[in-house]
C-alpha cells in the first residue's frame, strides 16, 4: 500500500509484486485481490504500462473474487465499484459504493468510490461532496492521486473554474508528475480565460505524457460522458489545444 501511494509507474509495479506475494501466501486473504486490482487499473489507465482494457477486466476480475470470498468486506466491495465505474456501468458501481457505506459507514474508499460514481454520471455536485470526505477521512491514503484528480474534474464539471484551478494545483503540489492534473488545470485556466497561464499548464500535460494526452483527445474513456468529454476539450481548446 505504501507502494502503491507513491503514484509512479514503478512503485505501481513493485506494488503490484507485492500484492501477488500476499495472494501466493493466502489466497484466502481479500486484501490481496483487492490491492492487486488497484495496482493493475492504475498500471493500465494512469500509466499505461498495461493494455487498458485488460488491466480493467483483470481488476474487475479481481474484485469480484475478493467480494466472493467475503460479501461484507466493504473494501472488496468499493474496489469493485470503481472497477465498474471504469468501463461506465455507474450505476451498478454506485449500488456497490453504496453496499460498502452501508457496511462501514466510515470506510473512506467507500465514499471515494461513491463520488467517482457520481461525479462521472452526471451528479458532480454530490459526487464532489462524497470524494472530499473519503479525503477528509483519510488524508494521506494510497489513492490519493486519483482522488485528488477526480476533485478536480469535478469542480469543472460543475463549472466552478476558479475552484478547479486551486483542486488541480492541490494536486500537482503532491504529484507534479502527474499529466492530468496539468490537463485539467489548462481547461480549468482556459475558460477562466487567462491564456498564458493555460498554454503554459498544456505544454506541460503534453510534454510529460505526450502519448496519454493525445490517446485522452482523440478517444473518449469508457467512465467518461460524451458531453463531459466534449466540456475539458473545449477548455483545452481556449487553452491553445489545436485539435
Amino acid at each position: 500500500m505504501w507502494h502503491l501511494a507513491k503514484g509512479n509507474a514503478a512503485d505501481n509495479a513493485v506494488a503490484e509484486k507485492f500484492f501477488q506475494q500476499a495472494i501466493d501466501l493466502d489466497p484466502l486473504f481479500t486484501g490481496g485481490y483487492t490491492g492487486l486490482g488497484a495496482a493493475l487499473g492504475r498500471a493500465g489507465v494512469a500509466f499505461r504500462m498495461r493494455d487498458p482494457t485488460e488491466a480493467q477486466s483483470a481488476e474487475e476480475e479481481l474484485a469480484r473474487r475478493a467480494v466472493a470470498l467475503d460479501g461484507g468486506d466493504a473494501e472488496a466491495r468499493a474496489r469493485l465499484a470503481l472497477a465498474l465505474s471504469e468501463r461506465g456501468d455507474h450505476q451498478g458501481a454506485r449500488a456497490e459504493a453504496e453496499r460498502a457505506s452501508v457496511l462501514c459507514p466510515n470506510l473512506p474508499d467507500a465514499h471515494g468510490a461513491l463520488g467517482v460514481a457520481l461525479m462521472y454520471s452526471g451528479r458532480p455536485k454530490e459526487g464532489l461532496a462524497a470524494l472530499e470526505t473519503c479525503i477528509r477521512l483519510d488524508p494521506r491514503g494510497p489513492l490519493m492521486m486519483n482522488r485528488l484528480g477526480q476533485v478536480a474534474l469535478a469542480h469543472y464539471f460543475c463549472c466552478e473554474y476558479a475552484s478547479a484551478v486551486e483542486a488541480a494545483k492541490r494536486q500537482i503540489r503532491s504529484f507534479p508528475d502527474r499529466w492530468s492534473a496539468y490537463r485539467s488545470l489548462a481547461a480549468a485556466l482556459g475558460q477562466l480565460g487567462q491564456i498564458a497561464d493555460a498554454r503554459e499548464a498544456l505544454e506541460k500535460a503534453v510534454s510529460l505524457a505526450p502519448l496519454l494526452f493525445d490517446s485522452f483527445v482523440r478517444r473518449r474513456e469508457r467512465w467518461l460522458r460524451a458531453e463531459d468529454h466534449a466540456h475539458i476539450l473545449e477548455g483545452l481548446r481556449k487553452a491553445g489545444w489545436a485539435g
